[in-house]
């Protein structure tokens, strides 16, 4: 495997943040069976962020940019938004060392924590992130889903705390 490389994201690399922000965006829309497409637009948009902290990529010697985390600040706390790995370089250790950069970047602004939320269906991340050592479960957001019957069961479901949730 070629070396990876941890960097701050620089203009240069607006094409391929582009690219990885619409492979992250419509893998979520998969997973929640959402049509619409997003061509890395909202891209432009958390750019913009003035609470944006810090924006890193992963290079790839032979493959060019293959992976982005950003850092978004929360006084002296931090969310991890967003981490993504391009498909073909995913179970290859790219997303640990992007988290491990913006957890060093983190302690060295003498920050408290990180929070990241990941997408209740993506079982890949969840693990991923726990065994990086995002173990606090700091926060549940639920949803109560306007366009299905209560009746519906749904095969993909969590318990917490006794209860049974749809995921």
């Amino acid at each position: 495997m070629s070396p990876v490389t941890v960097r701050s994201y620089r203009p240069s690399d607006h094409s391929a943040g582009r690219r990885l922000w619409a492979e992250l965006t419509n893998q979520h829309n998969q997973m929640y069976g959402e049509t619409d497409q997003d061509g890395g637009e909202g891209f432009e948009e958390y750019l913009t962020r003035l609470d944006l902290g810090g924006l890193w990529v992963a290079e790839h010697a032979d493959d060019g940019v293959i992976g982005l985390v950003g850092l978004v600040l929360r006084g002296r706390a931090g969310e991890v938004e967003p981490i993504v790995v391009t498909v073909s370089h995913r179970h290859k250790g790219v997303g640990r060392k992007l988290l491990r950069h913006v957890a060093n970047e983190a302690r060295r602004r003498n920050m408290t924590q990180l929070t990241i939320s990941p997408e209740s269906r993506n079982i890949d991340a969840i693990r991923s992130l726990h065994a990086a050592g995002y173990d606090v479960l700091s926060s549940i957001e639920l949803t109560l889903d306007l366009n299905r019957a209560p009746q519906e069961r749904q095969q993909d479901s969590v318990e917490l705390h006794e209860l049974q949730f749809r995921s």
